[in-house]
């Protein structure tokens, strides 16, 4: 009986150290880059080489090697504590960046070197665009052989221990005692026992960590029906995020520009820099703007033809490959060019929901929250003052428009509990007349969203 509980006991620790190396084996980098994930991925670059909200991590221990590691540990738990205590250091990045970091209490100091590790060993980003990473190699044999020389493992320590009831069943003068094969102890009682603990641990661990990750899509770079760069409109020609999205200062939701927001400037604008006919012909397809000539709006366009609307799309990407060749007629590398374009238009336009090339653009949706998840834009920028930086990113440096932050709960609420509020000279906070006076009388340097309310659940979950 003793020798059958060590069995068990020594199987349960088995398993537990398999679980715990499973988590922590290769944990550096691989739980640094999590962490890197949940916590700073929003506001510094992934590359780790360019800056964003935050500046770029490469070379971050050398730039803190003049002081104590655990000034490190306490800039990333709590900047601005040591902003306050005169940090030479935390106020020269104060000075420079003036964007207080969200402050991470909860990291513990070997987090903090996971995450250090995994910001000195980047990911290798590829040249399509950004939030994609290349594809790495797969270590999960390692955890495989780790599961098969344990198992391994298991079966030998059982073997002896069998052998050792057989010599203690000896000693006792028991002579009919039964030695069980390999067979028989792995078709017991307690193996059968172990295995179902086993399976259920497990699929607990996988459920909650699956149920976490539901509905999460940071880096999400979906393909678009018009290649749309915001780098060259917010970032080369200087666009303000609001002239397209001009319900983010007045409404909860920013809203899609439709298309005659676009062609505010491409009614001008006929031709991109980049790619040409072949993307803003869509634009023109979609709302009914004849490019040719002086470029005017279709009247009836909604009943026209597809027929028709080929003919007028074919002339104008024909008409401006022979301008730019300088040729009088097609050859047939232009020909193919017109084909593909206008089948490109179609293929952008018309879908399951619309059979007609005419009628709105059907963008593909990057940012989604949940339905129980209420979020109002104007409270946030025309209230808060938020940049839309803080939450997207650097837009204005997207080639291709991803998702920037996680938008997870945990992640709006970091955001809640550190966020001063624009309070002084703010009319919407007027109402507050105990945090004015305490903030006139020099009682507080700010007020935080949290200090309002920011983190009571019916703010967001209603």
């Amino acid at each position: 009986m003793i020798y059958k509980l060590l069995s068990v006991r020594l199987l349960l620790s088995i398993f537990f150290l398999a679980i715990s190396f499973s988590l922590t084996a290769e944990a550096t980098i691989e739980e640094g880059k999590k962490l890197f994930t949940d916590y700073c991925a929003t506001c510094h670059a992934k590359n780790m080489t360019t800056d964003a909200t935050g500046p770029a991590l490469s070379g971050l221990e050398d730039r803190w090697s003049d002081y104590p590691r655990e000034d490190l540990y306490n800039w990333i738990k709590n900047s601005s504590a040591l902003i306050a205590a005169g940090h030479p250091r935390a106020v020269e990045l104060w000075n420079k960046w003036e964007t207080l970091m969200t402050a991470w209490p909860n990291l513990t100091d070997e987090n903090i070197e996971s995450i250090i590790l995994y910001v000195n060993n980047p990911p290798v980003l590829p040249d399509k665009g950004p939030g994609i990473e290349v594809e790495k190699a797969d270590n999960n044999w390692l955890y495989y052989l780790l599961f098969g020389l344990l198992i391994t493992l298991a079966m030998i320590l059982t073997r002896i221990i069998s052998n050792l009831n057989q010599i203690a069943a000896i000693k006792e003068g028991i002579t009919d005692y039964h030695k069980r094969s390999l067979l028989e102890i792995l078709t017991s009682k307690e193996i059968i026992s172990f295995l179902i603990f086993a399976l259920v641990v497990l699929g607990a661990y996988t459920t909650v960590n699956n149920a976490v990750n539901l509905g999460r899509q940071q880096s999400y770079a979906p393909d678009q029906p018009i290649k749309f760069s915001h780098e060259t409109h917010a970032g080369l020609n200087g666009i303000d995020c609001q002239y397209c999205h001009d319900g983010a200062r007045r409404s909860k939701h920013a809203i899609i520009p439709s298309a005659s927001t676009c062609m505010n400037c491409h009614k001008a604008i006929k031709v991109g820099s980049t790619y040409g006919t072949a993307e803003i012909s869509k634009i023109f397809a979609s709302i009914g703007f004849n490019p040719n000539g002086v470029g005017s709006y279709i009247e009836n366009y909604d009943e026209m033809p597809e027929d028709s609307i080929k003919a007028i799309f074919e002339k104008w990407i024909g008409d401006e490959y022979l301008k730019d060749e300088g040729l009088e007629i097609l050859d047939i590398e232009g020909e193919e060019l017109v084909e593909s374009q206008w089948n490109e238009i179609v293929k952008s336009l018309k879908n399951d929901h619309n059979k007609k090339i005419q009628g709105p653009i059907e963008w593909t949706r990057v940012h989604n929250l949940p339905d129980h998840v209420y979020f109002n834009h104007s409270q946030h920028v025309s209230v808060g003052k938020i940049e839309c930086q803080e939450c997207h990113g650097k837009v204005e440096s997207m080639e291709i428009l991803q998702q920037f932050a996680p938008l997870s709960m945990g992640w709006c609420i970091s955001c809640h509990r550190e966020t001063e509020i624009k309070f002084t000279g703010n009319e919407y906070y007027e109402s507050y007349e105990m945090y004015n006076n305490e903030l006139k009388n020099n009682q507080r340097t700010g007020v935080t969203v949290e200090d309002i309310g920011g983190l009571e659940c019916q703010k967001c979950h209603y």
